[in-house]
């Protein structure tokens, strides 16, 4: 894997990551629908199974998530510069407009209209995130593997039906992940 670190990658990952975090609104699942599009499918900078990968360890790190993706990513792409170049882009729109509202908290928390445009953005927000489980969750389908779509399906259940506490959920689908990984070191040491 050869590391772009070169100034106009870089600026690029900087400004990318600006402009996604700028303009999403919704948490670190939605900002990785729109990484996906930006470096997957625009910039051909990794591919879907990488950014999938990628996705699954910055929901299991502990801290933001689009934090957590935007580290993952900038080291994937610029090694330690890529890496602080995506960090100071998505960290940088959120500071300034969490700057600016509390400076102005009492006159936009009494705003009927701000509350108004806020409630639309929840619309927003789940139509996002159910198109990150629809593309996520059919690229798991496409892997054809009745292990991996039986977690996704017993992941769902527990959270929806049961109310199981997701980081269980993280920390037993790893658990799994690592037991069928040493299985299958095993079956190709023997082979």
């Amino acid at each position: 894997m050869r590391k772009k670190t070169d100034g106009q990658t870089l600026a690029k990952l900087f400004f990318s990551m600006l402009y996604i975090s700028a303009f999403t609104f919704g948490g670190g699942f939605v900002i990785i629908t729109f990484m996906k599009r930006k470096f997957v499918d625009g910039l051909h900078w990794m591919d879907d199974q990488e950014m999938l990968d990628l996705a699954a360890l910055a929901q299991s790190s502990p801290g933001a998530i689009a934090v957590n993706a935007a580290i993952l990513v900038g080291w994937r792409v610029g090694g330690f510069l890529g890496m602080a170049a995506a960090v100071i882009g998505t960290i940088l729109p959120p500071l300034i407009i969490l700057t600016v509202i509390s400076f102005f908290y009492a006159a936009f928390a009494a705003n009927p209209y701000v509350s108004l445009v806020l409630k639309g953005m929840q619309s927003g927000v789940a139509a996002v995130i159910l198109d990150v489980v629809c593309g996520l969750g059919g690229d798991v389908l496409k892997t054809k593997s009745v292990i991996h779509v039986l977690v996704m399906i017993g992941a769902f259940c527990a959270t929806f039906f049961f109310g199981v506490n997701v980081i269980y959920i993280i920390l037993a689908a790893g658990l799994l992940g690592v037991v069928l990984a040493l299985k299958q070191h095993e079956k190709g040491a023997t082979a």
